[in-house]
């Protein structure tokens, strides 16, 4: 590899990290080497009902499609947590449904892609006609495939992008480019350091995970945030008190864990939790309107009202000490006519369940 190309990384790594990204790294723009595993992955139906998964399968197993001429991908990775210590997962307060660490602070995509757009910008305005296209989760990419090839780490057992110093707390995001950036020589591959570990396949309550694979129909962040329908109850009453994403197979993680060589990392002040879950009576009342004032700057707006109902629901079915107000607002809901079937009968399973 020539050096200029070596440089052009350089520079182009130098402009993410000027923007505050705590991981940056640059890879050539080849096919994915996981085409054949995503078609069975659909054909198998563990998407659920995210069709959208299907949709542009050849532009996500070829980002050299995602734009004319792309050549190269800058890759990044943006802190929403740092490490923690090696204690028992988080438990929520009585009366409270989980969210997960991601959904807490400000919406990743508006904070992640108003950065990858003042280095795109940075780069048009330096090399006039090349083409550069910013990525976050939205568009289809396969960006942790990207982001373990750009050396930002390795794919774990749980599906997640792990960085060996800063764990796997991250968003990813990215842009590809005409450019003919090649990865500088301190970049490097990062090795698959999960070993014999099991620990996030045994810790996950629905069995969605297998090793270097999930089940997304059995998923907890799947189940409260994309599917729209009713959900089964032997996989509602393993929900626990979630009601927005899932942290579990990222809490047990052992490189999740405080450890001296990330001292220095911190998180982004965007995504601050501003809450650390939602009070699961007000949001069995809530109107819509209700619904929008609390996920303003949200990532949880992607939740529908009555999703998140149905989702406030089943928490309060599977809550461990009741409290009687919950129990007759589930009464309420499970006879209010106004209210869709989808609330309706989680708060009639709920209800009678016993536990509320």
């Amino acid at each position: 590899m020539d050096e200029p190309a070596r440089q052009l990384g350089r520079d182009v790594v130098a402009l993410a990290k000027e923007q505050g990204f705590a991981l940056a790294g640059v890879c050539d723009a080849t096919p994915s080497d996981y085409a054949e595993q995503f078609r069975r992955y659909l054909d198998d139906g563990k998407h659920g009902t995210m069709s959208w998964l299907a949709d542009h399968e050849d532009v996500r197993t070829d980002i050299r499609r995602l734009a004319e001429g792309v050549r190269s991908v800058l890759v990044v990775g943006d802190l929403y947590k740092t490490r923690q210590p090696a204690v028992d997962p988080e438990s929520a307060d009585v009366g409270t449904g989980r969210i997960a660490r991601y959904a807490r602070g400000d919406d990743y995509h508006t904070v992640v892609k108003k950065r990858l757009h003042a280095v795109a910008d940075a780069l048009r305005e330096r090399f006039a006609g090349e083409v550069f296209r910013a990525f976050v989760d939205t568009a289809p990419v396969m960006e942790r495939e990207q982001a373990a090839r750009a050396g930002l780490g390795w794919i774990g057992k749980h599906t997640l992008l792990i960085n060996p110093r800063l764990g796997s707390w991250m968003f990813l995001g990215g842009i590809a480019m005409s450019l003919p950036a090649a990865p500088p020589e301190e970049q490097a591959p990062v090795a698959d350091h999960c070993g014999t570990c099991t620990r996030c396949i045994d810790a996950c309550p629905t069995g969605a995970i297998a090793p270097y694979s999930v089940d997304a129909r059995r998923c907890i962040s799947y189940l409260t945030i994309e599917h729209r329908e009713a959900i089964e109850p032997e996989l509602e009453r393993t929900m626990g008190e979630w009601i927005f994403g899932c942290d579990i197979c990222q809490e047990v993680c052992p490189h999740n864990h405080e450890r001296e060589a990330a001292q220095d990392s911190t998180a982004r002040p965007e995504y601050a939790a501003r809450q650390q879950g939602l009070n699961l009576l007000e949001v069995l009342g809530w109107t819509e309107e209700a619904r929008r004032a609390v996920f303003t700057k949200s990532a949880m707006k992607r939740a529908k009202l009555d999703m998140m109902k149905r989702n406030a629901a089943i928490a309060a079915g599977n809550s461990q000490q009741p409290e009687p107000s919950l129990h007759r607002a589930l009464g309420r809901l499970a006879r209010a006519h106004d209210e869709s079937p989808l609330v309706r009968e989680a708060a009639a399973r709920a209800f009678g369940s016993g536990d509320v």
